[in-house]
């Protein structure tokens, strides 16, 4: 299934894709309250492959009148993923993104995190700091967890993921190389959009192989394969479950390919300004758009 966080009256409620447009769980339930199912995107994920079932059983036996289907357009769009514990980024993990920064390939994950702050959702301006002038993209395959995992190995892990999500990983590269750290440059707010949906992994079957490109105002600037991750996403699971307890909705960015503007040489870098608009695709999970602002 397709599952989507959608804003609406100040709260967020759980919408599901369907092919003839998007349900909103919370309107449909309204008129059956008996109904033993969840609104909110965080219950669903740690509800498992059981409550997906639960949900697509208890809309499959709806009558067809009782759904008002919403446009792409009509939709106030949240995080796919709206509440994690953790969210943990692998850096320099595709082979030629490593080879355009000049970086040996790493020999075990290089892992650091973000923030529930940085948390946006598709068609949302995301106003640029004013202390940066070096915003860069990153279209990163996330990966959500769906069940408890602590010393997972590597033949195991990809039972522990509930789904994925296409995501942005915002980086501001004057800030994020300030010190050894890169916390500055990584966890401005809304420097995280991800969705526009969380796909269940029974829609993907192979993470390891899924196009992915990003667009900025119109021209392809990254365009690649998840095959070209030197850490797979059973090896990136299993290796941070030998370190933390991963739990249900914890979320894992897992590196951006080659095409990055800190890749091109610096008389040629053209960082985002406002005005731009950055799209990020990934193939079975869809297209993430956002527009920047002045902040």
């Amino acid at each position: 299934m397709k599952f989507l966080t959608i804003w609406k009256e100040e709260k967020e409620v759980l919408g599901v894709k369907t092919d003839k447009g998007i349900i909103n769980l919370d309107e449909l339930l309204k008129n059956n309250r008996n109904a033993d199912i969840p609104t909110d995107m965080m219950e669903v994920i740690h509800g498992g492959k059981d409550m997906v079932e639960e949900i697509e059983n208890y809309i499959a036996n709806l009558k067809t009148e009782s759904f008002h289907y919403l446009k792409d357009e009509d939709v106030n769009w949240g995080p796919a993923v709206t509440l994690p514990s953790k969210i943990i980024c692998v850096g320099l993990n595709y082979r030629k993104h490593a080879d355009e920064t000049g970086a040996p390939y790493p020999e075990t994950p290089i892992l650091f995190n973000k923030f529930n702050n940085t948390l946006t959702g598709h068609k949302q301006d995301i106003k640029i700091p004013k202390n940066t002038n070096k915003l860069d993209y990153e279209v990163e395959l996330g990966i959500v967890i769906g069940k408890t995992a602590k010393n997972v190995p590597v033949n195991e892990a990809i039972n522990h993921v509930f789904g994925y999500v296409t995501g942005n990983d915002l980086s501001a590269r004057d800030l994020q190389f300030v010190s050894s750290q890169w916390l500055l440059g990584k966890n401005c707010d809304d420097f995280s959009p991800i969705g526009p949906y969380l796909v269940t992994s029974d829609e993907v079957k192979d993470p390891n192989n899924l196009q992915l490109k990003t667009i900025v105002n119109g021209e392809e600037k990254q365009n690649s394969n998840t095959s070209d991750m030197i850490f797979n996403c059973d090896e990136i699971v299993s290796y941070i479950s030998k370190y933390m307890t991963l739990t249900p909705g914890d979320l894992i960015l897992t590196g951006t390919p080659e095409g990055v503007i800190m890749g091109e040489p610096e008389d040629k870098q053209v960082f985002l300004k406002p005005g731009d608009e950055v799209t990020v695709e990934i193939e079975k999970l869809g297209s993430l758009t956002n527009k920047f602002v002045y902040e």
